[in-house]
């Protein structure tokens, strides 16, 4: 963007647009079938092993690494089919689509997602949300330590960030004040987890479902 915006809205992808929650219990469900209950709980240590090391999730890296184990089992191709042609689509929460259109009413809507360069943007592009924002999409492994980056690529005097973790949120705050305002959707098992949301304090705006932005008057949240 070569000119600076009055307000642009920042969007978190899972658990926020996008039921991630359910797509993992669909991927837990398929590993178990095709794979047994002891082959699918070691994908999820490794899942969780390299989550931790690169501070995001990486569902077909942790497949690459559960391949060095099994590396005469051919059926792993069918367990990347399954997250390549996942539907994602069909997992958008209810009014997330009419959500992005009515705030791109007032401002150019941005997706800013953590995640790999493969996986999440394909997610991302098959819900249908790329095109939702018109390509506006921004993918890093820490978006909260992102925010000159976004500033260059989306100017504006004033950023809405809507995230269903608290801690993202708050983050986001600490460095932006008051040219942020937060939004959190109680959303996905992050925002409903004491841990997640002790020690933060609480968003400027709290929904229920992301579909309320589709209808609740938003003239004070685009303007601070």
């Amino acid at each position: 963007m070569s000119t600076s915006e009055e307000v642009v809205f920042l969007l978190d992808c899972d658990n926020t647009l996008l039921d991630n929650d359910q797509v993992v219990a669909d991927l837990r469900a398929h590993l178990t079938e095709q794979f047994g209950s002891a082959s699918s709980d070691r994908y999820w240590e490794i899942f969780e092993t390299l989550r931790s090391e690169l501070g995001y999730a990486d569902y077909l890296g942790a497949l690459q690494r559960y391949r060095e184990e099994r590396q005469c089992d051919t059926r792993l191709m069918l367990m990347s089919s399954f997250l390549i042609d996942y539907p994602f689509a069909t997992r958008l929460y209810p009014g997330a689509l009419a959500a992005l259109a009515r705030l791109s009413t007032l401002g150019p809507t941005v997706i800013l997602s953590d995640g790999d360069v493969v996986f999440q943007p394909r997610k991302i592009k098959q819900a249908g949300l790329w095109d939702a924002v018109e390509g506006r999409v921004l993918i890093y492994i820490h978006k909260e330590q992102m925010l000159d980056e976004v500033v260059q690529r989306y100017p504006a005097r004033r950023y809405v960030m809507i995230d269903d973790k608290l801690r993202i949120l708050a983050a986001m705050k600490q460095i932006w004040q008051e040219r942020l305002t937060t939004v959190f959707p109680r959303q996905g098992h992050y925002a409903h987890d004491p841990a997640a949301i002790a020690g933060y304090p609480p968003a400027d705006v709290t929904v229920e479902h992301i579909g309320e932005l589709a209808s609740m008057d938003l003239g004070a949240l685009s303007a601070g």
